[in-house]
C-alpha cells in the first residue's frame, strides 16, 4: 500500500474515533479519494501493521477507527 494512502487515511481520521462509513465519507470529501479496495479491509490491514487502531463498538454498530501518536510513529512496510 502506498505511503500516501496511509497519510490520507491518517489525515481523514484526524484525532477522532470514527466509523468505517465516516472514514469513507471523510476521504471522499477531503481528498476526492475513494479507497480502491474495500476500506474496511484496508483499515484492517493497517491495524495489523500498527498504523491505525480499531475496535468493535456495539453502540456505533460496527468498527471504530483512530490513529494516535503511537500509530503515526510507525512507517508503512513495503508491499503492504
Amino acid at each position: 500500500m502506498p505511503d500516501d494512502v496511509v497519510a490520507l487515511i491518517w489525515k481523514a481520521l484526524g484525532n477522532d474515533r470514527i466509523t468505517t462509513r465516516e472514514a469513507t465519507d471523510r476521504l471522499e470529501h477531503l481528498f476526492g479519494y475513494r479507497c480502491p479496495d474495500d476500506l474496511a479491509k484496508t483499515l484492517a490491514k493497517l491495524r495489523k501493521a500498527g498504523l491505525v487502531k480499531g475496535e468493535i463498538d456495539m453502540e456505533a454498530g460496527g468498527w471504530m477507527w483512530w490513529a494516535d501518536e503511537e500509530c503515526r510513529r510507525e512507517r508503512p512496510q513495503k508491499g503492504m
